[in-house]
This record gives C-alpha cells, sequence and structure tokens, in this order.
C-alpha cells in the first residue's frame, strides 16, 4: 500500500523537482502529469524507440513552436502527425507574420472589419494569409513539375521545409533532420485551398497512398513505438491506427480536454486503445486531462532535465 506523499515547495525548486514530487503524490491530476514525465523520459533515454509527436489544436499559435522545433532539433522526436492547421500556422511565422496576445471578451465584427482572424484570445491578421497564398506558390514552383505529378504530402512538407530559412520552423527543422511530418487533413486547411488554387493552372498530384507506405516503413522498422499526443482528433487516431501494424504502440501520453462518456476518440483514454489493437497490453500509458499549453511544457521540461538533453 502507497500512501498520497503531500507535496511540500521550496523556494526556487526547479520544475523536475515539482513535478517529481507530484508523480510521488501519485494521484489525480498531479499524479498523471508526474507519470507522463516517467513515460516521455524512459522513450528518449531507450534508442529503440521511435517516437511519434502528434500535435492537433492551435498549439503553433499558441506558443508551443520552439518547443516543438528544439525537439526535433535535438532528436527526440522521430515523426510527426499534424493538422493542416498547425502547418499553415508554421509557414505563416516562418515568412515573418507572427501572432498576437488579444482578447476572446471582444466583437468578433469588429475585427472582421480590421482584416483579423481570432482563435480565442489569439489574433492574426488575415494578410498573412494572402502573403502565404504567394509563398505557398513559390515553394510548390522550387519543387521539379516531374516531382509534383505524384507526390506525397509528407514529401511536399519535406520540401516546403528544406526551402525555408526559418531555423525555428519544424518544417525546416524536419526537413533538416529528415523527420517525417505527416498531415492527413492537410486538405482541411489554408494550404488545402492554396494547392487546389494551384492545380488550376500547373501539375500537382497528391498521393495519400504513398504516405501510408512511408508511415508503415517507420512502424516495421521500429523495435518499439511511443507516442506524445497534444489533443485529439485526426492526428491521434492517424498514429495510432497506424501502429495497429505491429499490435500497438508500447507507451504513450495523451494531453487532452475532452471527456469520454460522449464516445469520442479525442476524450478517449489510452488503455481504450488496447482493444482496438493500437496499444500493447503491456505498455505504459497515461492520459492528462489539461490545457496542452500549459501541461506540454512543464512535462518537456521536467523531462529534458532528467535525460540532460
Amino acid at each position: 500500500m502507497k500512501y498520497v506523499e503531500q507535496i511540500r515547495l521550496d523556494r526556487d525548486m526547479s520544475v523536475r523537482d515539482l513535478l517529481s514530487r507530484m508523480r510521488r503524490a501519485g494521484v489525480l491530476g498531479a499524479g498523471r502529469i508526474g507519470k507522463a514525465v516517467e513515460i516521455m523520459a524512459e522513450m528518449v533515454q531507450d534508442k529503440d524507440y521511435v517516437i511519434f509527436l502528434a500535435i492537433a489544436g492551435p498549439m503553433i499559435p499558441a506558443g508551443l513552436r520552439n518547443i516543438i522545433s528544439d525537439l526535433i532539433k535535438n532528436g527526440v522526436i522521430d515523426v510527426i502527425v499534424t493538422s493542416g492547421s498547425n502547418i499553415v500556422h508554421d509557414l505563416i511565422e516562418a515568412i515573418g507574420f507572427r501572432h498576437v496576445q488579444g482578447s476572446d471578451l471582444i466583437d468578433d465584427r469588429k475585427l472582421r472589419m480590421k482584416g483579423i482572424g481570432r482563435i480565442a484570445d489569439i489574433y492574426i491578421e488575415q494578410d498573412a494569409f494572402i502573403e502565404l497564398e504567394k509563398k505557398t506558390f513559390e515553394l510548390l514552383d522550387g519543387i521539379p513539375e516531374e516531382k509534383r505529378k505524384k507526390i506525397s504530402i509528407s514529401n511536399l512538407l519535406y520540401d516546403f521545409g528544406r526551402q525555408l530559412e526559418d531555423e525555428d520552423s519544424l518544417l525546416f527543422q524536419a526537413a533538416k533532420l529528415e523527420v517525417p511530418i505527416f498531415c492527413p487533413g492537410l486538405f482541411d486547411s489554408m494550404i488545402g485551398y492554396h494547392l487546389w488554387t494551384y492545380s488550376q493552372n500547373n501539375i500537382i498530384g497528391i498521393d495519400g497512398v504513398l504516405d501510408l507506405n512511408q508511415l508503415s516503413e517507420k512502424i516495421f522498422q521500429a523495435k518499439k513505438t511511443g507516442a506524445i499526443i497534444l489533443g485529439g482528433g485526426l492526428p491521434k487516431h492517424f498514429t495510432l491506427g497506424a501502429n495497429m501494424l505491429r499490435e500497438g504502440v508500447d507507451a504513450a501520453f495523451q494531453i487532452t480536454l475532452d471527456r469520454p462518456e460522449a464516445g469520442s476518440l479525442s476524450g478517449a483514454p489510452l488503455e481504450e486503445a488496447i482493444s482496438w489493437r493500437k496499444a500493447k497490453q503491456s505498455g505504459r500509458f497515461c492520459t492528462v486531462i489539461g490545457d496542452a499549453t500549459i501541461c506540454f511544457p512543464l512535462i518537456v521540461s521536467a523531462a529534458i532535465d532528467i535525460i540532460d538533453l
């Protein structure tokens, strides 16, 4: 029998020490976030792991861009699965626009008149999307036409990243270190519309089956797989679904604010994935209920301190 160890705070204590004490408390949110640190540190230290990072929600606009690109740069992440919106906003920052602190207590009609779009309390000027279209066309022109005739989304994003100059861009770092980015929902984003517009006068053929070929190679070559899941939705499903090819992930943690009662995958605990063979019966799993923009930086900070990255 283990007792709940009461958390004691000390002046100037490190994030690692704080989350270690939360883990020793062992229960509720404190225990879960502490366990997530252990799982991340274990995955990174064990070189047999191929580590997936699944990104849903506005993680790039919300300020996690440098954290993610630094994880790629330091060899922590092997595969990325993301929503189209995070690709869009990574490119927006790469071409020189910035996301702005705003308010969610605002008349959106006024923002519209000013040419500003809103994500909760994050603002982005609409001119950014005009320049994004120009940049997307420029990046597409930078890919040889013969290659564009039949190209996977991951290769398309690789070719985008290799043409960028912003070292804080996750596309740039992923291309530099040959970390594949899979984006099954790319067409559910502004880039999807830009690809369609470009196709009206230029040759481009996106083949999603090629992505599955590349993804399956990663899966079959892995001795172990682990997953870090921010949010839910398509990136979570694509990551876990792909791992059915090897009877599931060996370890994973997710950070979500969704609830399980409605049966959505976004709110489902990772243990549910065991029944679908998306997660190993013997694996280590943890579901952290919380805002990823708060929890993920804390987990990463504590984990990289443990592994001395």
